[in-house]
């Protein structure tokens, strides 16, 4: 059993304020590289973020080494998995990357991965290991109703239909309305102009909660929050899983017509509110800290989502 041994947190360089914190919340140290991990239970966390293939080959060289210097069990803690977007052949010729990102991890040694709110849930399917994909939603409705007033009367929207079931189950659990909004462009070229219309739900004089599960350069929020404010929104709020704001200029989000842009740590967040005054963080490390115990002691993750989120006030009002 490996409750026996010690649990071992290394971080690599993508996003050591999040290691600390899960660090600090397990009341364990995060161990320096050049420390022994013969037989322990070892997790590296590392998030695949700005330079993103810099820090995936720095996960499978800790990877490695930890396998070389005889770990008991490795366990990559990947709060944002890279390349997620690639995850099937969307025309031809074009590579599935996260299949490959799959076969890195393994092939380096890897007996176990933690992830965070997949772009695609058959992403798991790529792997011959465990992977626990956790989520982000206790947090996201803890939030809603602590700090998002008028919540009761609001309506959960998605900005497209791949995330059809992430807002219905959002809305059942807050016993509220959903709506689905569908994209299309103007023309048939794929440089038409893009628009987008509302299919499912009515969201005048209400208050709309955007989700989705990632943000990059921001079209998509941008699209989504100006058609729910024309078809009558009261306000808007944004949340979303992984902020990774690639875009050079991000200034333009506060002049859009959403009260609040929320996003996770999975990914740091710091050089992003410097340049989005409307920016929110949610801290996920007391989420990722929990399953790190529980995949040590060798107890369910899944409850991880039910009973503990209750006790703990993630999804209480």
């Amino acid at each position: 059993m490996y409750h026996n041994n010690s649990i071992r947190i290394l971080t690599g360089n993508s996003h050591p304020e999040l290691a600390q914190a899960v660090a600090e919340r397990l009341n364990v140290p995060l161990v320096p590289c050049t420390e022994s991990v013969r037989d322990e239970d070892v997790f590296i966390i590392q998030s695949g973020c700005d330079d993103v293939n810099d820090n995936l080959m720095e996960l499978l060289i800790l990877i490695s080494a930890c396998k070389t210097a005889s770990a008991r069990r490795i366990t990559a803690v990947i709060p944002s998995f890279p390349y997620a977007r690639m995850d099937k052949k969307d025309k031809s010729r074009a590579p599935i990357t996260a299949k490959l990102v799959a076969n890195m991890l393994t092939v380096a040694g890897c007996d176990h991965v933690i992830t965070m709110d997949l772009h695609a849930s058959q992403i798991q399917g790529f792997f011959d290991i465990p992977v626990d994909n956790l989520w982000s939603e206790p947090l996201m409705l803890g939030y809603i109703k602590r700090s998002i007033p008028g919540w009761k009367d609001a309506i959960v929207v998605s900005p497209d239909a791949g995330g059809a079931k992430r807002v219905t189950a959002m809305a059942d659990k807050l016993n509220i309305e959903f709506a689905l909004i569908h994209r299309k462009r103007d023309g048939k070229s794929l440089s038409a102009p893009e628009r987008m219309e509302l299919l499912v739900g009515d969201v005048q004089d209400k208050v709309a909660i955007l989700v989705d599960d990632m943000i990059d350069s921001g079209s998509t929020l941008a699209l989504a929050a100006r058609t729910l404010y024309d078809k009558g929104a009261k306000s808007v709020h944004a949340l979303i899983s992984h902020g990774l704001l690639s875009a050079a200029d991000l200034s333009f989000i506060d002049d859009l017509p959403i009260k609040e842009l929320v996003v996770t740590n999975t990914i740091p967040q710091d050089k992003h509110h410097e340049a989005i005054k409307k920016l929110v963080t949610i801290d996920v490390s007391p989420t990722i800290a929990e399953s790190i115990r529980r995949t040590h002691n060798g107890e369910s993750i899944s409850l991880l989502f039910g009973e503990w989120a209750e006790a703990h006030g993630v999804i209480s009002v």
